[in-house]
């Protein structure tokens, strides 16, 4: 495996070169930081996870990811790692426990002591430091994560939406009690290349790699035609007759169809689910199925699931569809 620390701190360029590593046949381990930036999920709804206000007034960036799961903040205060390497063995909860041991071993040499807890987030103290995501592409697989140093927990909260579906009771507690940076903990406080330094020290790797002109032309060219564009980030999304959106243990989901006579004529399905296969895939399934209850379920018992929203029962997913 090869070790990779960029110096780049733009958040398009960063995005476009994760989807090109991840299509190299060598395994990486790399190290990265964005300027202010706002990340999507892949199947999340842009203008429905962002306060644009603030966004525009404080010109953050807005870029769309290739894995699932939530909106995050990034800043210079904030250290990204991601792995690009075949596919591992088990689920989401398997990959997410051996891809943050070296995290936790960072932290434990600083006297912290971190866990993994719901779907992908690492704790300290019961304070989220970390979450960590997935993408799979044929037999390739992207697992990265978010490390909180000393980020600005003003402009986190600020700059993300509040959406109150994804809280269970009406005692919604703000981000900044939910997040803590790690330099919160530490008598004395780490700069990012110190950690940076630390982490690379906990990571079995042959040599670092050095880019190559084809590589920074290649991610050049994505970041251009695809990470920063209009259509990527925020997308066009057609108006639909009904809509409905729910939070589950494994992940909101909000979901958009139009239904003419009955029958489904068009789905649109986002959220900060974990999936393995396009959601896209999913949905043109489902185009032309009739809306009653036996047929929905027949044809979700039907499909793989738990490869485009894991963790997900037919039965739970029903309740979008049917009420």
């Amino acid at each position: 495996m090869f070790c990779i620390i960029d110096n780049s701190t733009n958040p398009y360029w960063n995005l476009a070169a994760e989807e090109y590593l991840l299509g190299r046949e060598i395994s990486f381990f790399r190290l990265w930081q964005n300027e202010p930036s706002i990340i999507v999920g892949r199947n999340q709804n842009t203008a429905a996870e962002i306060n644009s206000s603030f966004v525009e007034e404080h010109n953050i960036a807005v870029v769309r990811r290739l894995s699932g799961g939530g909106a995050v903040f990034h800043d210079l205060g904030n250290i990204n790692y991601s792995y690009y390497c075949n596919k591992t063995e088990g689920g989401p909860a398997e990959t997410f426990k051996l891809m943050t041991v070296p995290i936790i071993d960072t932290l434990a040499d600083l006297g912290l002591k971190a866990e993994l807890s719901g779907r992908n987030d690492l704790l300290v103290d019961g304070k989220k430091i970390s979450g960590n995501a997935l993408y799979y592409s044929h037999q390739r697989m992207l697992c990265h994560g978010t490390i909180l140093l000393n980020a600005s927990m003003q402009n986190l909260s600020a700059s993300l939406q509040s959406r109150p579906e994804k809280f269970f009771d009406k005692a919604v507690k703000s981000t900044r009690s939910r997040v803590a940076n790690i330099n919160d903990f530490l008598a004395d406080t780490l700069q990012p290349k110190e950690l940076i330094a630390k982490i690379v020290s906990h990571i079995d790797f042959g040599s670092y790699y050095h880019y190559s002109k084809e590589d920074l032309a290649e991610i050049d060219k994505l970041a251009q035609e695809k990470y920063s564009s209009y259509d990527w980030n925020y997308g066009h999304s057609p108006k639909y007759s009904f809509s409905r959106c729910k939070k589950f243990p494994s992940g909101l989901i909000e979901l958009n169809m139009n239904v003419e006579n009955g029958f489904i004529k068009a789905l649109y399905i986002q959220g900060d689910y974990f999936f393995s296969k396009d959601t896209s895939n999913f949905c043109k399934q489902l185009e032309g199925c009739s809306l009653d209850k036996r047929k929905i379920v027949e044809k979700l018992n039907s499909l793989p699931l738990d490869d485009y929203f894991y963790g997900l029962s037919s039965k739970e997913l029903c309740q979008l569809f049917i009420t």
